[in-house]
């Protein structure tokens, strides 16, 4: 899940979501709203998304945004039927509801971006093309597994991903360095972690920067953790909730504690922006993802810094989170074969061209993992990933990474919750995984949808 303006999240699933109404958080209304519209065969597609086009200066947003642009335009010029990307602002907050307006009006894009957390709102509401017809065996293979699984039911691909996300924790080394630590000294465990935190909490720095804004972003940060203590949300086998156990009461308990000791601020130094509050002495650690590697290297080159796996409960292993954002195509839009041909085109085939555009996004413009092998083999150690900090990611971090969950919002807000209660709002732990358990437990009586995941 954050690009380097406001990913703010993963996104915002369920029962027939779009039936559903406000019974979900961000429902979208009548099934009416499914019903696709008639149009010539020469207005343009529109791609919903929040790369392109822009009008910034940061060079690391011009960069993705011109990717994008570049390849709508290269299938505009093959004499396919245009597409116009169109830039939402806010796309990844929340509380922004324009997209899911937009499906409930029957107004809805024809190609979308959304993160695993998503999915299953859209999914469930049937909205949705089978992107499996347009693509080889081959292509679908040539994803990781765990790239493509959030994004796959009963074997049908919906989704296809660009990238994969995974979560570290990024150090200031002058900070490390003024406070006489070494590498040696890099915390490998829960306790370390807030001990340096609180150690290097001191003026305007806050030693250890955890997310603290309610959204789909943080519950992807706080996964790993409820992960390293042997905890879920859902158990798979049995698609029913587990949250409320000594992991899911740990889990909470760290993100609380990380306040309470004073390791970690109740709000993000420098409105929330990694390289400002790295290169400004505003944070020593914070969690962030390879997704902020490329900003720090194109707003701040000279800066010295580290990353790390996320430390672990002592004696159990390091896991991170794998997120990332996929193209999906409105099965009820203007012209989903198009829309779906021109999809699987620049993501999921194994032509040179769509080989090249992975490189091109993953191992230039954004400096991402890729979602693809052949993707990450034709990379190497080239471009981007000349970057001893990607190779890092890619080599260390990523093998401890499993995929973001997909679940509705109704299950997504009860974690929501819980953790944000805990966190900031001081309450106890355990009341709150067995308020969320139970909030969870009622609400998978009646599901009807895609498998969570």
């Amino acid at each position: 899940m954050r690009p380097h303006h406001p990913r703010g999240s993963t996104a915002p699933g369920r029962r027939d979501l779009f039936k559903a109404g406000a019974a979900a958080l961000g429902g979208v209304g009548a099934a009416s709203a499914l019903s696709g519209c008639s149009t010539s065969s020469s207005d343009p597609l529109q791609f919903w998304q929040f790369y392109a086009p822009v009008d910034q200066q940061d060079p690391n947003l011009v960069a993705q945004s011109n990717w994008f642009l570049d390849q709508l335009k290269g299938w505009t010029d093959a004499g396919e039927r245009p597409i116009d990307a169109v830039y939402i602002p806010g796309y990844t907050d929340p509380t922004n509801t324009r997209l899911v307006t937009a499906f409930a009006s029957g107004a809805g894009p024809d190609l979308f971006l959304i993160s695993p957390g998503d999915f299953l709102r859209y999914y469930n509401g049937g909205v949705l093309e089978d992107l499996t017809p347009y693509m080889t065996q081959e292509a679908i293979d040539d994803f990781y597994p765990q790239a493509l699984a959030t994004r796959t039911v009963d074997g049908h691909v919906y989704g296809l991903p660009m990238e994969q996300e995974p979560l570290a924790i990024f150090y200031d080394i002058a900070a490390f360095e003024e406070h006489g630590l070494s590498e040696g000294d890099l915390p490998t465990t829960w306790e370390q972690m807030l001990d340096l935190g609180q150690q290097m909490t001191g003026g305007e720095r806050a030693g250890l920067v955890l997310e603290t804004l309610p959204g789909y972003y943080q519950n992807f940060t706080y996964y790993p953790w409820l992960w390293q203590s042997g905890g879920d949300v859902i158990d798979v086998d049995s698609q029913q909730p587990i949250f409320d156990s000594e992991a899911g009461i740990r889990s909470l308990q760290l993100f609380q504690d990380a306040i309470t000791s004073g390791a970690a601020p109740r709000t993000r130094p420098a409105n929330g922006d990694i390289v400002s509050a790295l290169t400004g002495g505003y944070a020593a650690m914070w969690q962030g993802g390879i997704f902020d590697v490329e900003a720090l290297r194109q707003n701040a080159p000279d800066y010295e810094y580290g990353v790390l796996t996320l430390p672990a409960p002592a004696g159990r292993e390091s896991v991170t989170a794998l997120g990332g954002w996929a193209w999906c195509v409105n099965a009820r839009g203007k012209d989903p074969e198009a829309a779906a041909r021109f999809a699987v085109e620049v993501m999921g085939s194994m032509s040179q061209q769509s080989i090249d555009a992975g490189v091109e996004w993953n191992g230039v413009a954004k400096g991402n993992i890729p979602a693809r092998t052949s993707v990450t083999e034709a990379i190497g150690n080239s471009g981007a990933f000349e970057e001893p900090i990607l190779q890092q990611f890619r080599d260390e971090i990523l093998p401890t990474g499993r995929a973001e969950p997909r679940y509705p919002p109704v299950i997504y807000k009860a974690v929501s919750n819980a953790i944000q209660s805990t966190q900031l709002g001081g309450a106890d732990a355990a009341e709150q995984a067995a308020t969320a358990h139970g909030a969870i437990e009622s609400y998978l009586e009646t599901y009807e949808g895609g498998p969570l995941l």
